[in-house]
């Protein structure tokens, strides 16, 4: 196994276009699991370590461009208000050894299904920055990204550079199920993000289908109900019924497996109890935020 230690972005570029094969390491948190177990043995590995623009990240008036090795400690500590959700996620992944390596472009090259970051960026809704020396800068919305089982939108000759993520105008919760508080691969997972900009809701959920996903059909339910009953302007408790039909329209977009960490059925009823509880968070928040700015105006 060949070493490649590019000293910038133009040096890596060249040299995943030189080696397609290469498989990018930063944090190391993955791969190296993969390499130490013996399910994986590349033979060039790319070390993106010495690249600085990539642990940088930049703060706009509607959206922060995260570099993806940014580690998940960073995140927790400078981009709380920005990113609440991705927070959050962040605080839950393993130890704080693997939160001060480990990054969201890892997450995202890797494109586990249990991976804790992606029902954050899905329901914040981002969008992934990839680049190759022969064809530039893309960007890639994060509902296109994830193509199957731990394989993503990626060009074999392309890295990821970094993630745009909106900047939260709304509450937003992530919550986990695992089988111990730190140190776990998710047994589910789910995000839930209030945009009252544009008056929408957006949701994640992870480890339980084939790639993380979306419950579209939950958040347009929601969508629907809430303007309907005119919940943004009036910011009244949503009704049980309408949590209830939320919540089971997210436990229905799951696609499930067993495996030794739980169930499939398990697996559904546990994102439908998550999406009512992060549902009832996020809205009492979004609730208290109403009338606070009644009182002040």
């Amino acid at each position: 196994m060949d070493f490649l230690r590019p000293a910038s972005w133009e040096e890596a570029l060249a040299a995943k276009a030189e080696h397609p094969t290469a498989v990018p390491i930063a944090g190391g948190t993955d791969v190296m699991v993969e390499i130490n177990f013996g399910r994986r043995r590349p033979e060039y590995l790319l070390d993106l370590n010495r690249v600085g623009e990539l642990y940088e990240w930049e703060t706009g008036e509607r959206s922060v461009r995260l570099g993806a090795s940014v580690p998940y400690s960073a995140i927790m500590r400078s981009l709380r208000a920005e990113l609440p959700g991705l927070a959050l996620a962040a605080h839950t992944v393993a130890s704080p050894q693997i939160r001060n390596r480990g990054g969201v472009g890892g997450n995202l090259g890797t494109a586990s299904p249990a991976g804790d970051a992606h029902p954050a960026l899905l329901a914040a809704g981002a969008e992934v920055e990839v680049a190759s020396a022969a064809r530039g800068t893309r960007l890639i919305p994060i509902d296109a990204f994830y193509t199957g089982v731990k394989r993503n939108a990626l060009r074999p000759d392309e890295l990821i550079r970094a993630v745009h993520v909106r900047t939260a105008d709304g509450p937003q919760q992530f919550s986990k199920v695992g089988t111990r508080n730190a140190m776990v691969i998710a047994v589910c997972a789910f995000g839930l993000a209030l945009h009252p900009r544009t008056r929408t809701v957006r949701t994640g959920i992870g480890s339980a289908a084939p790639t993380p996903v979306r419950a579209e059909a939950a958040e347009e339910f929601l969508n629907a109900a809430l303007e309907e009953g005119g919940f943004w302007d009036n910011a009244k408790t949503v009704t049980p019924s309408a949590a209830r039909r939320f919540a089971d329209l997210c436990a229905a977009a799951c696609d499930p497996i067993d495996d030794v960490r739980g169930t499939a059925r398990y697996r559904r009823y546990a994102i439908g109890v998550l999406a009512r509880r992060t549902l009832a968070w996020t809205w009492e928040s979004y609730r208290g935020t109403r009338r606070t700015t009644e009182g002040a105006a």
